[in-house]
């Protein structure tokens, strides 16, 4: 059979002359109509590159094909004008990208983003467009967003936005689908669904997927062939179940091995440094033109918690089930009622300036470390920020030198601190959030979701980054995550929730051990599935 899409011995570097950097180095693959090809590596391996030369995405002219060719339905499109790339993107080759939030118009309402793929290529009317729009939320599973249309995209999850991408990715049927890392955000239920509903829309239209993640889970579940990338070259390749069987690389037995693991250190009985009593979080549904409140939507409602000092507390639970909003209200960055305790002091009532000097001792790491890193600042002055703020440092100098020590304890190098975001891969950009975090000598961090977009091995070093640590400083972590293998290898103890509400919390080991209620079980069944998926032992 003729392949769909066939690249060849394909080049892209970026600049030129002594700073010419070669991203991708004589890749070639191939994907037939119908069928699934997984590109898999590391971070800053050359996946996203190559994915992102097929639809003519990079940033030309720093971005150049020094050779190769990519051959679509019989045309190169390298070779192509840009007015024929327009006809294809959204029409006929898709793309649903890695960082939902920062993809998607953070001005305009998700039902005019999903809408203008049709509106452009289908060319329909608004009404018809709309209609259309409600369907396609339908189908990636976000019926109650059918009734928050003119919402916009911070309104939603992750794992909602996450949907909404593929939402649009999907609008127009196309016949070859670039997914990449398409359920980073999302938790293994949903996961299971996304991929369910993805392998069927495959069928049905007959779409080819050029599949790009780091998950071993979901390739051996979902791809036909692979490739496996690692500096910029394809390492091995060939039929998914031979790589996962019987692979030739050594850098391909590396990731096969990769996976956090171990269990977090025993933490010392102690006080109750963070304690929230019957927080909620309840945000207005407003309609009609005078905007009055018809309804709320209780992401928090009614939760109450307790965090020992120098423990981790590992929250759990699917996409929208309020985890985020939850860390965000116990360190007063999302509005809430009910009682807020740090160390003993109800902070709730406080002020932002009567807060601020609290500010220095609860930190926050965010779940998309490029949309939180400002790409105007260096480094250096992003994690400086804080230490401007709290007066700590006498001069820049010595700030420098602050900056330079806590870049080497999350295992970079200090002269980084004068390069910029875009300049480090999703892994290193993790770790200067956490640095940026950990200068102003915290005692509590809200981590949300560290680890969901980085590759496996890169994972497995966060976590040991983490624990050391928390060993080292004695700090108390609020550990989110849809990742029942990272929160097992973090927490000390776990909650599990489900619509705002806590559904079931205890101790890590007794709740992995001997769950409660059905939902945790669910939680964990599909958790295991997934993980058995990867060594085979059971096959989806």
């Amino acid at each position: 059979m003729t392949p769909l899409l066939r690249v060849s011995d394909l080049h892209v570097s970026f600049g030129h002359g002594e700073r010419e950097i070669k991203a991708v180095q004589g890749v070639s693959f191939e994907i037939e109509k119908g069928r699934t090809h997984a590109l898999v590596g590391e971070s800053g391996s050359g996946k996203s590159v190559s994915a992102l030369s097929i639809m003519r995405l990079l940033p030309y002219p720093t971005a150049h094909h020094s050779a190769g060719s990519i051959m679509f339905d019989g045309e190169d499109l390298l070779a192509a004008p840009e007015g024929r790339m327009r006809d294809i993107r959204g029409n006929r080759i898709a793309m649903i990208f890695q960082e939902p939030l920062t993809s998607l118009n953070p001005l305009h309402s998700i039902s005019r983003q999903i809408a203008e793929v049709l509106l452009l290529h289908k060319h329909m009317t608004a009404t018809a467009a709309r209609a259309r729009v409600v369907e396609l939320l339908h189908l990636v599973g976000l019926e109650q967003a059918t009734s928050r249309l003119d919402a916009l995209p911070h309104e939603f999850s992750g794992g909602q936005q996450q949907r909404i991408m593929i939402a649009m990715a999907l609008a127009n049927e196309p016949e070859i689908l670039i997914a990449d890392e398409p359920t980073t955000a999302v938790d293994v239920t949903v996961q299971a669904q996304l991929l369910k509903l993805l392998k069927e829309l495959q069928a049905k239209l007959g779409m080819a997927i050029l599949l790009i993640t780091h998950d071993l889970g979901i390739v051996r579940h979902m791809a036909d062939t692979v490739s496996v990338m690692n500096d910029g070259r394809v390492v091995e390749s060939g039929p998914a179940e031979t790589i996962f069987t019987a692979a030739r690389d050594d850098y391909t037995r590396h990731l096969l091995a990769a996976e956090p693991k171990g269990r977090p250190d025993p933490a010392p009985v102690s006080k109750t440094l963070v304690k929230g009593s019957d927080i909620k979080v309840w945000f207005p549904i407003k309609r009609g033109i005078l905007r009055r409140t018809v309804g709320h939507i209780k992401a928090v409602d009614g939760i109450d918690i307790d965090i020992e000092a120098g423990h981790t507390l590992g929250v759990v639970g699917e996409s929208g089930s309020g985890k985020s909003t939850l860390g965000r209200a116990l360190i007063r960055l999302e509005r809430s009622t009910g009682r807020i305790e740090f160390d003993g002091r109800n902070i709730q009532g406080l002020g932002w300036a009567a807060l601020r000097p609290l500010r220095r001792e609860m930190q926050i790491v965010f779940q998309d470390p490029y949309g939180s890193l400002s790409p105007r600042l260096s480094i250096g002055q992003i994690i400086a920020e804080g230490l401007v703020i709290h007066d700590i440092g006498a001069n820049d100098e010595e700030r420098r030198q602050i900056i330079g020590e806590t870049l080497l304890e999350v295992g970079l190098e200090p002269e980084m601190q004068f390069r910029y975001p875009h300049e480090f891969s999703g892994g290193q950009r993790q770790r200067i959030a956490i640095a940026r975090a950990l200068v102003l000598k915290p005692r509590f961090i809200v981590l949300d979701e560290p680890t969901s977009a980085l590759d496996m091995s890169v994972q497995a070093q966060i976590v040991e980054l983490l624990r050391g640590l928390q060993t080292k400083h004695g700090l108390t972590y609020l550990f989110i995550s849809h990742d029942l293998k990272v929160i097992r290898a973090m927490a000390h103890d776990v909650v599990v929730m489900k619509d705002g509400r806590v559904v079931e919390h205890g101790p890590a080991e007794e709740l992995f051990e001997r769950p409660r209620t059905p939902y945790t079980k669910a939680l964990l069944a599909a958790a295991l599935h997934h993980r058995a998926d990867e060594t085979g032992a059971v096959r989806g």
